[in-house]
C-alpha cells in the first residue's frame, strides 16, 4: 500500500514530465498542447498508482498498463484527421501515446525511466523537425509524380438521372486515394431537357489512367449520353 506521500510524489512528476512534453507541443500550436499531455501523464500515472495502491505487491500493473495504452489508442485516433489527399494529427496522436508510457512509468516508480522517455520526446520534437522538414524538399519520385493534376470529368445525361451519377461517381471517387474531388458542378441544355455533370478533380502526379477507367466505368451505365475527361493542368509539388 502506498503512502499518500509517496502517491503524491509520483502523482507531481508525472505531472512535470507530461507539462515539459505539453509545453513544446503548446509552443508549437498543437491541438494536443499543455494541459492535454498533462492530463494524460497524469492519468496514466493514476491508474497505474491505482493498482499498486489497491493490490500491493501481490497485484499486477502490467494489466492496468495494457488497457492504457488501449485507451490512449481511442484518444489518439480522434485528433487524426483526413484533409484532402493528407492525413493531419499523426505525430499529436504519437505524442499522447508517449505521454501515456511517460505517466506510466512514473505510476510503477520507474522514474529515471520516465524522465529518460519525456526526454526523448521532447528532443524528438525540436531536433527532428528541421531535419524532417529537409527530407519533404527532397522527393524519390521525378516531379511530375508529386505535383497536384488537375483534371475535369463532363457526364452528358437525362435531368432524371442527374443523382444517381452524382452517387455513382461520388462512389468511383472514393475507390481511389490518390484523387481528390474539389468541385461538382451541373448546367442544363437549353431544352432543360438533359444535363451536363463537371466534377473538377485534383489527383497526385500523373493519373490519366484513374480518369480513363472511371469514365470507361460510367460510359456504360443506362441514360447516359456522353462522358470524357480532359487534363487541365498541373500545380506545384505537394
Amino acid at each position: 500500500m502506498l503512502s499518500i506521500t509517496e502517491f503524491a510524489i509520483r502523482l507531481a512528476l508525472a505531472f512535470l514530465l507530461g507539462a515539459a512534453i505539453g509545453i513544446e507541443r503548446q509552443w508549437r500550436h498543437k491541438n494536443a498542447g499543455l494541459r492535454t499531455n498533462t492530463l494524460v501523464s497524469v492519468g496514466s500515472a493514476a491508474f497505474i498508482l491505482l493498482s499498486v495502491s489497491i493490490t500491493g505487491t501481490t497485484g499486477d500493473p502490467s494489466r492496468v498498463a495494457a488497457q492504457i495504452v488501449t485507451g490512449i489508442g481511442f484518444l489518439g485516433a480522434g485528433v487524426i484527421m483526413k484533409d484532402g489527399l493528407s492525413v493531419q494529427g499523426l505525430n499529436t496522436a504519437a505524442t499522447i501515446w508517449c505521454s501515456a508510457a511517460v505517466g506510466t512509468l512514473v505510476g510503477i516508480g520507474l522514474f529515471p525511466q520516465a524522465a529518460l522517455t519525456a526526454s526523448a520526446v521532447i528532443i524528438t520534437h525540436i531536433l527532428l523537425r528541421p531535419i524532417g522538414a529537409k527530407l519533404n524538399t527532397i522527393s524519390f519520385f521525378p516531379k511530375s509524380e508529386t505535383a497536384k493534376t488537375e483534371y475535369k470529368i463532363f457526364i452528358h445525361c437525362k435531368n432524371n438521372v442527374e443523382n444517381h451519377f452524382r452517387v455513382l461517381l461520388m462512389q468511383q471517387l472514393g475507390n481511389y486515394d490518390k484523387i481528390l474531388l474539389r468541385s461538382l458542378s451541373s448546367t442544363d441544355n437549353e431544352e432543360n431537357t438533359s444535363t451536363v455533370i463537371i466534377a473538377e478533380i485534383i489527383a497526385v502526379g500523373k493519373q490519366d489512367y484513374l480518369m480513363e477507367k472511371m469514365v470507361s466505368r460510367l460510359t456504360i451505365e443506362q441514360q447516359v449520353k456522353k462522358v470524357s475527361w480532359e487534363f487541365t493542368g498541373q500545380q506545384t509539388e505537394i
